[in-house]
């Protein structure tokens, strides 16, 4: 019987990916590793710049690389998608800035990985 050949899979629903906008790369590695884990798309950025063409149903973002909370606003207003924000527990200024800037939710950054498999099922 002949092989029937494999069609390439399809790009993932943007409504379904995560955008993730994160300079570290061991922290933007153990977003990955568990959005594979709860088989979750994501799309890894490391600039602001880049979050103009990003498509995706949800935005996580590090708060304290500089630009990033003017960038997920903007993100936000184009895609209506929410936007998930960590920030060190004692950057009251930025925890501030992001929550009056309408970042949905801002979490320290100890809560983060531990809510994430709840954030990406959100």
């Amino acid at each position: 019987m002949p092989e029937t050949p494999q069609q390439p899979s399809a790009p993932p629903d943007t409504r379904t990916i995560v955008v993730v906008l994160v300079r570290d790369l061991m922290f933007s590695s153990r977003i990955a590793a568990t959005a594979r884990a709860a088989n979750v798309p994501v799309k890894s950025l490391r600039d602001p710049a880049a979050l103009a063409g990003a498509e995706g149903r949800l935005l996580i973002v590090d708060l304290n690389q500089a630009g990033t909370i003017d960038a997920a606003v903007a993100w936000k207003a184009k895609s209506s998608g929410p936007v998930v924000g960590f920030v060190s527990h004692v950057d009251s200024d930025t925890i501030a800035r992001a929550k009056a800037a309408g970042v949905d939710r801002v979490i320290p950054r100890s809560r983060f990985v531990e809510l994430l498999p709840e954030l990406l099922g959100a």
